[in-house]
C-alpha cells in the first residue's frame, strides 16, 4: 500500500478514468460507488452536526446529485425532515441518479422540481429559513460556466450562507469549481466543507477555487488504491516534505555539504545577490560563493561575513561579454550553480547567461533577470546539457512560453508540466499554491506559505534555498520540491512571530534553518 497514496491529486479526467475502470474492470457498479459516496456524506454530517432536525439538498440532474439523494435518504431514516429542490424535472434523471431518486421518494422525501429562475426566487425563503444545505449540483465534470438556473441557484445559496450564517456542504467539490485548475466557472458555491470521494482533486487546493472549498475531507468509497498509482500530481504538505529530507552522518565536513555558486548582482540590485546567497547558507549549503560584478564586489564584502565573493570582470558594474571567460573557469569543481538575481539585462547579458547555461556540468537554477534573457532566446534549451530549474512567476511564465499571464494563472499545472516536458527543465511556478512539475510529469502542488510574503526579494530567497540544497547533492526534483515546502514554511514562522504584513525576506531566511529543525523532529518523532 502506497503511504502517500492520499497525497496524490486528481484532475477530473484522471478521476473519470478512475471511476470507469473500478466499475468495467474491477466490477464495482456505479450504484455501490454513488451509496458508498453519499453515506460518507452523511457520517460526516453526522459526526460535525449531530442534532441536526432539517436539509435542504440542492441536486443537479446528473451523479452528483444522485449523491445528494443518497445523503437525503440517510438523512430521512435518521429522523431530519429533508428537502430536495431538483433543478429540472425528476425524469430527465438517468441510471444510477434517477435509481436514488426514486429511492428518495420511497421514503417520502420531498423533491421540489425546478425549471426556471422565477420558480426559484419564489424558493428563497424555503432556501434561506434551511438549517443546512447541501450543494450537489455540480460534481468535478463540471467544464464549462454556470449560466441560468444553476447559475441562479449557486448565488441563492450564497447568499443563505453569508447572510444569515447557513452552513453548506459540498459533494465532492463546490458546486462552479474546474476539478482540474481551481478556475471559478462563473458561479461557485462557498462551502464551510467539501466531501469528495477517492482522492482530493487539484481544484481543491488551487487557487482561487481553495477559497470555497472550506475544511476538506475525503471519504473511501471503494476505488482500487493500485488503480490511483498512475496519478504523479501529489500534494506537498510537511508530511511530504519530511520524505525528501536527508539527515547528516555526525563526521560530516563543509565539503561533504557542497560548494555553491551565486551569478548575481548589479547596480540598484545588489540585495537580490545578498538575499539569495544567504538564503543558500541557511538552507545547509556547506560553502557558498556570490559571484559578482568586480566593481560591487567591495559592497559585498562588507554586507557578507560567511559569503565568499568572487569578482568577475564587468561592463558597467554587470556582467556581460568580458565577463564569460572567468566565469566559466570558476563554475569548475562547483556543485551547484544560481543564475539570475538582480543580474540586469542587455545583448551582451544575454550572451552571459547563454555560456553559463551552455557550459555548465552541476544543476543550475535560474530566477528572475536569467529567466528573462532565457525568453529572448529560447532556442538554447536544446543546447543545455545539465539539469535545470527554472522559478517563474506568472509574469516570467509568461514571456518564457508566450501565453498570457491570465491563461497561465487558469491552469498552472497544466501549463507547468507541458513546459517542463518540453524544455527538459524541472519548473517552479511560483504564486499561490506553486506548481513543482518535471519532465517526466511528476508535480507537487505546494501548501505552505502565506500572503504575508508577497513582497520584495522573497523569490531570491527561493533561489538560493534550492541551489543549497542541489549543493547537498539533492536531486533537482527533491531539491525543488523541498526548497519551496521550506520556503513558504519559513514564511510562515515568521508570519507567526511578526504578523501577517511587514514580513521582508530576510525574516524569512532566518527562519529557514528553524524550519529544517521542525521537518527533522516530525522524521524522528519529537515534534510536539
Amino acid at each position: 500500500m502506497d503511504p502517500f497514496i492520499k497525497k496524490r491529486l486528481a484532475s477530473a479526467e484522471e478521476m473519470r478514468e478512475l471511476d470507469r475502470s473500478t466499475i468495467e474492470e474491477f466490477g464495482i457498479p456505479g450504484e455501490v460507488l454513488m451509496e458508498s459516496a453519499g453515506k460518507g456524506v452523511f457520517e460526516y454530517l453526522e459526526d460535525n452536526y449531530r442534532y441536526l432536525q432539517d436539509a435542504l439538498i440542492v441536486c443537479g440532474k446528473g451523479n452528483n446529485g444522485g449523491d445528494g439523494f443518497v445523503v437525503g435518504r440517510y438523512l430521512l431514516n435518521r429522523g431530519v425532515r429533508v428537502t430536495a429542490i431538483l433543478l429540472g424535472r425528476n425524469k430527465e434523471l438517468k441510471g444510477d441518479a434517477r435509481l436514488n431518486l426514486e429511492r428518495f421518494l420511497k421514503l417520502e422525501g420531498k423533491v421540489i422540481e425546478v425549471t426556471d429562475e422565477k420558480q426559484l426566487t419564489r424558493l428563497k425563503r424555503i432556501i434561506e429559513e434551511s438549517e443546512l444545505i447541501i450543494d450537489a449540483i455540480f460534481g468535478t465534470g463540471l467544464n464549462s460556466l454556470v449560466k441560468g438556473l444553476p447559475a441562479k441557484a449557486i448565488k441563492l445559496i450564497n447568499e443563505a450562507h453569508f447572510n444569515f450564517g447557513i452552513p453548506v456542504i459540498a459533494i465532492d467539490i463546490p458546486s462552479g469549481i474546474n476539478a482540474s485548475t481551481g478556475e471559478v466557472m462563473g458561479e461557485a458555491v462557498w462551502a464551510d466543507a467539501t466531501i469528495t470521494f477517492g482522492l482530493a482533486k487539484l481544484g481543491h487546493y488551487t487557487y482561487p477555487g481553495a477559497d470555497y472549498v472550506g475544511d476538506l475531507k475525503i471519504v473511501e468509497i471503494g476505488i482500487p488504491a493500485r488503480y490511483c498509482l498512475d496519478i504523479e500530481t501529489y500534494l506537498l504538505d510537511e508530511e511530504m516534505a519530511t520524505v525528501f529530507l536527508k539527515p547528516r552522518r555526525a563526521d560530516c565536513h563543509k565539503g561533504d555539504n557542497g560548494h555553491c555558486v551565486i551569478f548575481a548582482g548589479s547596480t540598484g540590485k545588489t540585495g537580490a545577490a545578498a538575499m539569495a546567497s544567504e538564503s543558500a547558507l541557511r538552507a545547509g549549503a556547506g560553502l557558498v560563493t556570490l559571484a559578482v560584478p568586480a566593481s560591487l564586489n567591495d559592497i559585498f564584502e562588507i554586507k557578507l561575513t560567511e559569503v565568499m565573493t568572487e569578482p568577475i570582470e564587468d561592463e558597467e558594474k554587470k556582467f556581460g561579454r568580458k565577463s564569460i571567460s572567468q566565469a566559466k573557469k570558476f563554475m569548475e569543481g562547483k556543485d551547484a550553480i544560481a543564475l539570475g538575481p538582480g543580474i540586469g539585462s542587455g545583448k551582451e547579458m544575454d550572451e552571459f547567461v547563454r555560456e553559463i547555461l551552455v557550459s555548465a556540468s552541476v544543476p543550475v537554477v535560474v530566477d528572475a533577470d536569467g529567466l528573462n534573457s532565457l525568453a529572448r532566446q529560447k532556442s538554447i534549451f536544446k543546447e543545455i546539457k545539465a539539469p535545470l530549474v527554472l522559478t517563474p512567476h506568472p509574469g516570467e511564465m509568461s514571456r518564457l512560453t508566450g501565453i498570457s499571464v491570465a491563461d497561465v494563472q487558469k491552469d498552472r499545472m497544466g501549463v507547468a508540466k507541458k513546459f517542463a516536458r518540453e524544455w527538459g527543465a524541472i519548473v517552479v511556478l511560483k504564486g499561490a499554491g506553486t506548481v513543482i512539475a518535471d519532465p517526466e510529469g511528476i508535480a507537487f502542488l505546494n501548501r505552505s506559505g502565506n500572503p504575508a510574503m508577497a513582497s520584495a526579494g522573497m523569490g531570491d530567497v527561493l533561489t538560493g534555498i534550492i541551489a543549497g540544497l542541489l549543493s547537498q547533492h539533492y536531486g533537482p526534483l527533491e531539491a525543488s520540491a523541498l526548497g519551496v515546502f521550506m520556503h513558504g514554511m519559513a514564511g510562515d514562522l515568521a508570519t507567526k512571530e511578526l504578523g501577517d504584513a511587514g514580513i521582508i525576506a530576510t525574516d524569512v531566511i532566518r527562519k529557514i534553518p528553524a524550519v529544517r529543525k521542525s521537518l527533522l523532529d516530525m522524521v524522528f518523532g519529537l515534534s510536539e
